[in-house]
């Protein structure tokens, strides 16, 4: 909770503290990256900090955490923090680094802001940012320790590569030691941590798309990405009896096994992999449940893991499929798409459902609003967002 000392201060500092986020966001990482550039390798991303969506999304979650202090007393917006730790764990963030990005941030706002920032205004923004940082070490700390293992990093082997659209390939692989192997959950993801040609190791998340249960193979699949550096180097340089380094399995939106509730899946492009995970735990254990999926993509040859999908929709009695395709001239029949982007309209959506969207952002906005304009909750609506999560930094 916010001191009664700070929190006038905060409140009355905030708009322009948030106005000049993004400028302090990037002199931020500028400066660390100076300070600290063996961050760079391994940790933090050089194709999102180019891009600037690594900024955006510090700006974001900075200036949520801030407004819930002020706007909710006494609470800590559970979701963002959520969302953060497993990021952060998925890449080895430790508790020793938060001082690091402390007095780098804090330079960054004072160069920034200058006489603006008093002795007093700098106290305020301390205590929110010591409020956010020992909050998040707790929660990572909780997710470490539920690990098999306390490794950061494991190697494994590839063992299959395997195209499954247009643009994206299937990568299985089996432990290369004997470090022991965490279960994940139905929608989780890993982070793959490879070598790039330069030499410096570089980190990207991707969703678990089968073998969930498994304890001798992970799999992911990649779409390619011209604008990053992992998703291309996985699809030109790595082969079959490679070794990369992966992290252990992370991510708060995943399928609950105990609950009832009517789920709809919403997913677009390359979206659709932690949706087929789910789909495939769900089939595994023959479940009943009431499950509505709903896939946009290109066209027919451009989804991926639509094979693996179908297949478990097939097995799943209360299970209704509906695709939207842009292009539809190469849809099979069996498919029933219709032409065009999503629309929730043409679709009987099941009563009180949970409901599970992920895709590009623009796309989660329109469905989310959709939905809840049709009825479903707001607080059942869960998303998972590849990359930075920059939905709280355009909210």
């Amino acid at each position: 909770m916010l001191s009664e000392k700070s929190r006038p201060i905060i409140e009355a500092t905030l708009p322009v503290v948030g106005e000049n986020l993004p400028e302090i966001t990037k002199r931020f990482y500028a400066r660390m990256f100076a300070n600290r550039p063996e961050l760079l390798d391994g940790v933090f991303s050089r194709a999102n900090q180019k891009n600037g969506t690594q900024q955006q999304a510090l700006a974001g979650s900075i200036a949520a955490f801030a407004t819930t202090l002020i706007n909710k007393p006494g609470t800590l917006p559970e979701e963002v923090l959520s969302r953060i730790a497993h990021k952060h764990t998925s890449l080895g963030i430790v508790e020793e680094q938060y001082p690091i990005v402390y007095e780098n941030l804090f330079a960054a706002i004072a160069e920034v802001l200058g006489e603006a920032v008093t002795r007093e205004v700098a106290e305020a923004w301390s205590e929110v940012y010591w409020l956010m940082a020992d909050a998040l070490i707790k929660i990572e700390k909780g997710l470490y320790a539920q690990q098999a293992n306390d490794k950061m990093w494991a190697e494994w082997k590839v063992t299959s590569k395997s195209v499954v659209s247009d643009g994206s390939i299937e990568f299985r692989l089996t432990p290369a030691d004997d470090t022991p192997v965490t279960i994940a959950k139905p929608g989780q993801y890993v982070s793959v941590r490879v070598r790039l040609e330069d030499g410096l190791r570089q980190a990207r998340q991707y969703s678990l798309s089968d073998s969930i249960y498994s304890t001798t193979e992970r799999v992911f699949t990649t779409k390619l990405d011209e604008g990053g550096e992992v998703s291309p180097f996985l699809h030109r340089n790595l082969q079959v009896g490679d070794v990369v380094e992966l992290s252990n399995p992370y991510g708060d939106i995943y399928l609950d096994e105990n609950e009832t509730a009517p789920l709809v899946i919403a997913t677009a492009g390359i979206g659709c992999t932690p949706s087929a995970s789910i789909l495939s735990a769900l089939a595994e254990r023959n479940s009943e449940r009431e499950v509505l999926v709903l896939h946009a993509d290109r066209d027919a040859e451009s989804w991926a893991l639509k094979q693996q999908m179908l297949e478990s929709i097939e097995k799943l009695p209360n299970a209704r499929l509906h695709v939207w395709l842009e292009e539809t001239a190469n849809a099979s029949e069996a498919l029933g798409a219709v032409q065009g982007f999503m629309n929730l309209s043409e679709v009987a959506l099941p009563t009180n459902p949970n409901m599970v969207l992920c895709g590009p952002l623009p796309f989660m906005r329109a469905v989310r609003s959709a939905a809840i304009d049709a009825g479903v909750s707001a607080t059942n609506i869960q998303y998972e967002v590849f990359g930075p999560d920059l939905w709280l930094a355009t909210a």
